[in-house]
């Protein structure tokens, strides 16, 4: 008998040790002999699949915005309550409907406001609560306006005393029917109702005057106060010789 080498016994110790383990996986694997069936996807199958309500990339939420959000609510509820179905409505349109419908009411207010108050008033600066000034510019044929001068002079508010004789030399040229005097108009629109060059050219002059003084709310002493007064003056007599 021959004796067995080290190097004989490990190789018959791997053999033995690969024939058991795969003498171990034939006997755990099984194989699955179930007959399967296999449905194939139809020809036009996508076309029962292409409607918004399968495109995912569009929000959720509908993408509506608030205005949309509300009308839908509002219809929603209208539907219920009354028993009807309303998903027909398209609420984009709707919302640029009430956008109109906002549009058409900001304007309506913004002529209307226009139309009560005229631009050339937006832009006044006098306070009309002085002496019952509202009642001064709109009756100016029944005030005394030498009184309201007077009155001013004594209180060194020559501002005011230039306010007055302005509306004094207007009475006066309505008197003469010179001009058509409203308390709306604009010393341009006397302006242009003046025919006479003379009168026309002493109107433009206090009206400079006055609008330097009035609307420019610039400081004016006695000594400024009577030498405007001259142009005043000098304008009403030329008036009343007319």
């Amino acid at each position: 008998m021959s004796k067995s080498t080290p190097k004989n016994i490990g190789t018959w110790l791997l053999t033995m040790s690969c024939s058991s383990f795969l003498w171990a996986q034939d006997s755990v694997v099984k194989r699955d002999s179930t007959n399967l069936d296999v449905t194939y996807f139809k020809d036009n199958f996508k076309d029962n699949y292409s409607g918004n309500d399968f495109n995912y990339s569009i929000n959720d939420t509908g993408g509506i915005n608030l205005i949309q959000r509300i009308l839908r609510s509002f219809f929603t509820w209208l539907g219920d309550t009354f028993g009807f179905d309303i998903d027909w409505l398209d609420y984009q349109t709707l919302e640029y409907i009430v956008y109109g419908l906002l549009g058409i009411i900001v304007l309506y207010l913004l002529i209307k406001f226009l139309l009560q108050n005229p631009v050339s008033s937006v832009f006044k600066t006098e306070d009309k609560a002085i002496e019952g000034f509202t009642y001064v510019e709109e009756h100016i044929e029944q005030v005394d306006f030498d009184k309201l001068i007077k009155k001013a002079l004594k209180n060194n508010n020559h501002r005011l005393a230039t306010r007055y004789m302005y509306l004094k030399t207007l009475k006066v040229l309505a008197s003469k029917k010179t001009i058509e005097w409203h308390y709306d108009k604009t010393n341009t629109d006397y302006l242009n109702e003046i025919k006479d060059s003379r009168l026309k050219s002493l109107f433009k002059r206090v009206s400079y005057i006055y609008d330097y003084v009035w609307y420019g709310e610039f400081p004016i002493d006695e000594l400024s106060f009577n030498k405007n007064k001259e142009d005043f003056n000098q304008l009403i007599k030329t008036t009343k010789r007319g």
